[in-house]
């Protein structure tokens, strides 16, 4: 007898809030490290073993709703019903909006017990994207350094980070050359190493990520099932990309072996969906019991509604029957007086409302009457069920059937085949969703054709897979044998994975706060700040590359304008003497 197969189910994750830690003592001078990734935020102290918060990073805020309205992160328990109000800082990779990041660093600075008034005491190591425009990081600058009044500030790329904190593991030489392929949630980066430096000049970017494949998976099964398109989020498909896709050794021939039935029924996922499915109850006494409590609930409610309708019509004819008395004794004055009161013209009209207020009051004395003839109904009803059981246990009998036949659970099944291996396929195939720009391989062959084949060679004999998106199994595989395919005939290349993909940037980035300490290479002071400019960069082995903005003086731009009206004089004259010439 076979193996029945297994049946996942979806976790659907619900976040809780954050606790507000207390600084520790040892906490006091260190360094804070905050990895802003686009997708997931991570910070924690650098004298910590851990980040002490990770969290989404978006903020929940509608439109016209007070600052302290907002919701960041963990305090956002569930993202699928909120999907279309939250906000993120993020452009692709690129922080662009400084109100949602100034709340995000209100959540962190708030959440790390950091309350002292008015400034954040403390230095921050902030990672940034490659090749970070100029601008992004002013604001960034502009917003740490104003608005928190943070005394020092050190950048650096996330990618590198994590290279760093591999390399300080394993024991290599901060000096090292190699090759960083990153990817992260909405782009990925092949990022060049050469002698422990970042060479910005040969970097290069593929706007595909775990976003693009997280939507692609997304419609691939929306249009398998279409019927379970609600039930079918961006949050449970994330779930399935991170725990049931791999990347394969070869894309054609794996869907090659999708063909065959019996791989089929080994590899197929079969995942259940939520649902509430109707049991059908084999005791006729028990939907008896139902039918009765329903019938004795509707009079309940009918009864107590037929009393206050009689109560209000009684007290209301009796202030009509009191106006009318007025008027039989003689008050005529108070009489229309009291007409006006009660929106009426002349005695007529009262008469007329006396005589349908006391039909009204009738009808329901005799509803009322009639009420115990419908309880001897239900009495009567009760027997005439009993002779009816035999019909109804047939009924049951039939549903049952039925039930067995059709299983509710099953028809609530996503049966994930070929979808966990064309999914991750995006990052090397993004034709697959209509991008027409090169896959991570193609970019990395592009990278190396621009070094000469003893730099090339230097280059793959470290290649660093690092990233969030990187964490599919069978990824370390597929590079190696796009390296083969690319390399000459027995050249040496190495692929290494790193050991937390997602968090070693976090911890690379505290590393280099340990081993750097305040005021030193990489770090930005106050007073650079002021004096260089908010776009500024202290350059260290995990930073971008500064290239300062060209911002010409006001002498040099009247030099140009005089040189430009100097030639423009020359032109007219030679124009000149070639027309007397003529």
């Amino acid at each position: 007898m076979s193996n029945k197969p297994p049946v996942y189910s979806f976790q659907d994750y619900k976040c809780a809030p954050d606790p507000i830690f207390t600084v520790e003592p040892e906490c006091v001078s260190s360094p804070v490290v905050v990895d802003n990734g686009s997708y997931q935020c991570r910070a924690g102290w650098a004298s910590g073993v851990s980040p002490l918060l990770v969290f989404r990073s978006v903020a929940a805020r509608s439109r016209g709703a007070a600052r302290n309205e907002s919701q960041v992160g963990n305090d956002i328990a569930n993202l699928e019903p909120l999907r279309w109000t939250l906000k993120s800082a993020f452009d692709r990779n690129a922080v662009v909006n400084c109100d949602i990041q100034e709340l995000v660093f209100d959540y962190i600075f708030t959440h790390l017990g950091i309350n002292t008034q008015g400034l954040v005491d403390h230095p921050v190591v902030v990672t940034e994207p490659p090749c970070n425009p100029l601008h992004c990081r002013q604001m960034m600058s502009e917003l740490l350094f104003e608005c928190y009044g943070v005394p020092q500030v050190s950048y650096g790329v996330d990618s590198l980070f994590s290279f760093y904190n591999n390399c300080v593991t394993h024991g290599v030489d901060s000096s090292h050359t190699g090759l960083v392929l990153s990817s992260g949630y909405h782009c990925s980066h092949v990022l060049p190493v050469i002698n422990g430096r970042l060479d910005a000049g040969n970097c290069k970017r593929v706007n595909v990520g775990g976003g693009e494949a997280v939507a692609y998976l997304q419609r691939l099964l929306q249009l398998k099932y279409p019927v379970h398109q609600n039930a079918i989020t961006l949050s449970r498909m994330e779930e399935l990309l991170h725990h049931h896709s791999y990347v394969s050794l070869d894309y054609q021939n794996e869907l090659e072996k999708w063909r065959s039935a019996e791989f089929y029924e080994q590899e197929v996922h079969r995942v259940q969906l939520p649902f509430s499915g109707r049991v059908l109850s084999n005791s006729t006494e028990e939907r008896n019991e139902r039918k009765a409590q329903q019938l004795r609930r509707l009079q309940e409610i009918n009864n107590r509604r037929r009393e206050e309708k009689l109560q209000e019509d009684q007290k209301r004819l009796q202030t009509l029957l009191s106006v009318q008395e007025l008027l039989e004794e003689g008050s005529v004055e108070l009489f229309h007086r009291s007409l006006m009161e009660l929106n009426m013209d002349s005695a007529e009209e009262l008469q007329s409302y006396i005589h349908k207020l006391s039909l009204s009051i009738e009808q329901h004395r005799i509803v009322k009457s009639e009420i115990s003839e419908v309880d001897s109904l239900v009495d009567e009803g009760n027997v005439l069920d009993s002779d009816l059981n035999e019909d109804s246990s047939e009924c049951v009998k039939t549903s049952s059937a039925l039930q067995a036949s059709f299983n509710m659970a099953e028809y609530h099944q996503l049966f994930v085949g070929t979808e966990r291996v064309r999914a991750p396929e995006v990052l090397f195939q993004p034709s697959l969703i209509g991008e027409e720009q090169m896959g991570l391989i193609e970019t990395l062959q592009f990278v190396l054709d621009q070094y000469s084949p003893d730099l090339q060679e230097a280059l793959v004999k470290n290649v660093f897979l690092t990233g969030g998106n990187l964490q599919y199994s069978g990824v370390r595989e597929r590079v190696q044998r796009e390296l083969l395919a690319i390399r000459p005939f027995q050249s040496y290349f190495k692929v290494s994975v790193a050991a937390r993909p997602a968090l070693d940037s976090w911890f690379g980035a505290r590393e280099w706060a340990l081993r750097n300490p305040t005021g030193g290479l990489g770090w930005i002071s106050r007073q650079d700040y002021e004096e260089k400019g908010g776009e500024y960069l202290s350059e260290h082995c995990a930073s971008n590359i500064f290239i300062p903005m060209e911002l010409k003086t006001a002498s040099a731009q009247k030099q140009t304008l005089m040189g430009k009206c100097t030639a423009g004089t020359n032109l007219t004259e030679t124009a000149n003497s070639d027309v007397t010439t003529l």
